[in-house]
C-alpha cells in the first residue's frame, strides 16, 4: 500500500465526450486538474456529469470549464449551481503553449473525458481540435464503415 493508506487502483472515468471525436479533429491531449466544491467531487464520484455542451475558454490568463452539468449533491447542505464556470488547473508554461495553439484559426478546446485519476483527484482530458465540416464527418463516416466490412471479411475468409 502507498503512504496514503489508499491501495493503487486504475483511474475511474465518470463521462466521456463521444460526440467530440466525431465533431473534432482532435489534433492534442492532455490533462488539466478541476477546482470543485466538496459536493460536486461526492456527485462527481457517483457518476452525475455531462460533457455534452461543455467547452474549455481562456479568460484573465485562466483556463475556465463551462457548461459541465454536475447534478447537485442530494443530501448537500448547500445548493451549488449546476452549470457553473469552474476553473482548471494548468501549469502556467502549459497555459501559455495552449494559448499558442488555440489563437490559429478555428481551434478550440473541447473536453474529451472526466476521471478521477488513481491517486483521487477529479481530471479532464481536453484536446487542442479543429472542427470538422459536415461534409468532412460524412466521408469520416464512410471510411469507418468501409473499415469494418474489410474487417469482417477478413473475418470470415
Amino acid at each position: 500500500m502507498p503512504a496514503g493508506g489508499k491501495p493503487e487502483s486504475q483511474e475511474k472515468v465518470v463521462a466521456t465526450n463521444r460526440r467530440a471525436w466525431h465533431d473534432f479533429e482532435i489534433l492534442e491531449r492532455f490533462e488539466a486538474g478541476i477546482a470543485l466544491a466538496g459536493s460536486e467531487v461526492k456527485s462527481l464520484r457517483l457518476g452525475h456529469a455531462d460533457l455534452k455542451e461543455a467547452y474549455a475558454e481562456m479568460a484573465g490568463g485562466e483556463l475556465w470549464l463551462c457548461q459541465l452539468h454536475i447534478n447537485p449533491y442530494q443530501t448537500s447542505s448547500y445548493a451549488v449551481p449546476p452549470l457553473r464556470r469552474r476553473k482548471l488547473l494548468v501549469r502556467k508554461a502549459e497555459l501559455n503553449r495552449l494559448v499558442g495553439r488555440v489563437a490559429h484559426k478555428g481551434m478550440t478546446l473541447v473536453p474529451l473525458r472526466l476521471y478521477f485519476s488513481p491517486r483521487g483527484w477529479a481530471k479532464i482530458e481536453l484536446g487542442v481540435a479543429k472542427g470538422r465540416s459536415h461534409a468532412d464527418r460524412r466521408e469520416n463516416l464512410k471510411k469507418r464503415e468501409a473499415e469494418r466490412e474489410m474487417r469482417a471479411v477478413r473475418g470470415r475468409g
